[in-house]
């Protein structure tokens, strides 16, 4: 039975397009609005990746490092996410979403209880940043075991013999950061390289989904539409941040920004 992360890439390749990902944290700027920021932007997105806070988040630049702020200042508790997750799939239950995050979290939760709760408020994937294989081995063979999906991690710096052995062990999605930076951070390099780094990726394996990450914008996301993803998560994490500043309301304004980059790359 292939995954709704497998189904969602499949959907997005019959219209040939890539399939957007967006990236929020959970309980930004409160819990409800985190819900309804999900519910509502799940009209365009393929995919919502959701931030679990963390005090110290190390790959993360600015913009999303005030988005764990303000969760955390809410009082947001792994408990919550999970509470946001299970009421979105009630609402929304085939819209994959994909748990962001480090492992400090799942280690003083228990793997074994983290991956329990996972599969109960349905989670679909997780991406932990600071997991790289092979120390993730272990863990991703129990998240398959759940059915969930662990979705490793490639970079510009990663070896062409590591990069096999990443893909072999891998699920139905690999995220590749695009360049060696926190997120958010402008786009170091031309998206002409981003993508002849990407499509040498691609041949190892051309069946995996391999989605580009980190420094994608409303400005850069075109002229990377030929990826099989691409994930946005510092514009809309800035764009609350923007909302709140103005007093206006940050579900509405999301809303728009992920409308108007759907319409950049179908």
């Amino acid at each position: 039975m292939k995954s709704k992360i497998a189904i969602a890439f499949n959907n997005c390749k019959k219209e040939k397009r890539p399939a957007l990902i967006t990236y929020t944290v959970a309980g930004d700027n409160t819990k409800e609005n985190s819900l309804k920021i999900l519910n509502k932007i799940s009209n365009h997105a393929d995919i919502l990746e959701l931030g679990f806070p963390h005090n110290t988040p190390i790959a993360d630049g600015g913009q999303i490092q005030g988005s764990s702020h303000r969760a955390l200042k809410n009082g947001i508790k792994l408990k919550d996410v999970f509470q946001i997750v299970k009421k979105f799939k009630k609402k929304n239950p085939n819209k994959p979403i994909i748990l962001m995050g480090y492992f400090n979290l799942i280690y003083q939760s228990g793997e074994n209880n983290f991956l329990r709760n996972c599969k109960t408020s349905g989670v679909d994937g997780l991406i932990i940043v600071d997991l790289p294989y092979p120390e993730n081995k272990s863990f991703a063979k129990k998240c398959k075991k759940k059915s969930i999906n662990f979705i490793q991690l490639l970079s510009p710096t990663t070896s062409k013999d590591r990069m096999k052995k990443i893909i072999n062990n891998s699920h139905d999605m690999i995220y590749y950061i695009s360049m060696l930076s926190t997120t958010g951070g402008k786009l170091k390099v031309s998206s002409k390289k981003i993508l002849q780094n990407y499509y040498a990726i691609k041949r190892i394996d051309s069946k995996k989904n391999l989605v580009i990450g980190f420094g994608i914008t409303d400005k850069t996301i075109s002229s990377l539409k030929s990826a099989d993803g691409l994930v946005v998560g510092s514009l809309l994490c800035k764009t609350i941040t923007n909302s709140l500043k103005m007093r206006q309301n940050p579900v509405t304004k999301l809303d728009k920004v992920v409308y108007n980059l759907k319409r950049k790359i179908v």
